[in-house]
């Protein structure tokens, strides 16, 4: 079950003090769960009691999953086990020999976030909500997954990305890539096909939503212009 740092103080002091007292909690003691003290974490992510839907928490943010751009082909890594001692009797060989599957590719991932829903859920704090928004922006352009890392070295930084705000109906640009992108220069080609479809989106829909990218390759814009766009 996911708590706050408030929530767990209070699950912490109550136990002392039921110990020192040498007696059950009352059941209005029990009912640690807080409305007025919020993780980050609970408030972007969500919470779901099945017990107590009164504490249940709606979530802010909504992550689609990565897929490559490109036709990708998976090749395997081929490993060992190596055992460090082994008796003269025992056969020769390794522990464990294996396989692990893995792929090379670029990828386009989409993440939504109903700022109000997020500054709502932290009880109306609008700049722990923007830091929230800021540090998570960050992780999100830099961060990669950790599995696997000490065989792969996967350590990646976004190349390009792109930041949109405002009222309405968000959509993913996922159906830039309903055709895969062939040939060397696949970033440049699915910059220009999200920007094409963006561009045809607001046109199509009457929309135009504010918006602020960079693009590594050629130096365009900063990750802090989009942090502070993000934030303003």
């Amino acid at each position: 079950m996911h708590i706050s740092p408030a929530e767990f103080e209070a699950v912490k002091a109550l136990a002392h003090r039921l110990a020192e007292e040498k007696r059950p909690a009352t059941e209005e003691e029990a009912a640690l769960l807080r409305h007025d003290r919020m993780a980050v974490d609970i408030a972007m992510f969500g919470r779901m009691l099945a017990n107590k839907p009164d504490f249940n928490v709606e979530a802010a943010c909504q992550v689609a999953h990565a897929f490559g751009v490109s036709e990708t082909i998976v090749e395997d890594d081929f490993f060992t086990a190596v055992d460090d001692l082994r008796a003269a009797s025992d056969d020769a060989g390794a522990g464990h020999l294996g396989e692990t599957g893995f792929g090379s590719a670029l990828f386009y991932t989409y993440i939504c976030i109903d700022k109000d829903l997020l500054v709502k859920n932290l009880n109306g704090n609008e700049e722990l909500a923007n830091k929230t928004l800021r540090a998570f922006t960050e992780a999100a352009l830099k961060v990669s997954p950790t599995g696997k890392q000490n065989s792969f070295a996967s350590r990646a930084y976004a190349s390009w990305a792109l930041a949109e705000k405002g009222t309405d109906q968000p959509r993913s640009l996922a159906a830039a890539f309903y055709e895969p992108i062939n040939g060397t220069d696949q970033l440049n080609v699915a910059v220009k096909r999200i920007t094409a479809l963006r561009e045809n989106m607001n046109a199509v829909y009457a929309q135009e939503t504010a918006f602020k990218d960079f693009n590594v390759m050629n130096q365009q814009g900063s990750m802090k212009d989009m942090l502070d766009f993000i934030c303003a």
